[in-house]
């Protein structure tokens, strides 16, 4: 997802998109320790992309 994209959710879809992608995150970190997974990076995306959602769910949750 990109900034723009992030910033034009409402609160309640950045929250659900949170929970989404921490249990994306969650499967993704299993997998890497059973086998290693096929594309690494995918891992620091989700890191990058759980962090970006947190920003936003905090502005938006003060500015509420």
């Amino acid at each position: 997802m990109k900034k723009d994209e992030i910033k034009s959710l409402t609160a309640e879809e950045v929250q659900s998109k949170l929970v989404e992608e921490k249990s994306n995150l969650q499967r993704l970190r299993f997998a890497h320790a059973i086998s290693p997974v096929e594309n690494p990076m995918q891992i620091r995306h989700a890191r990058k992309l759980i962090a970006r959602l947190e920003t936003e769910f905090t502005l938006k949750s003060k500015k509420a």
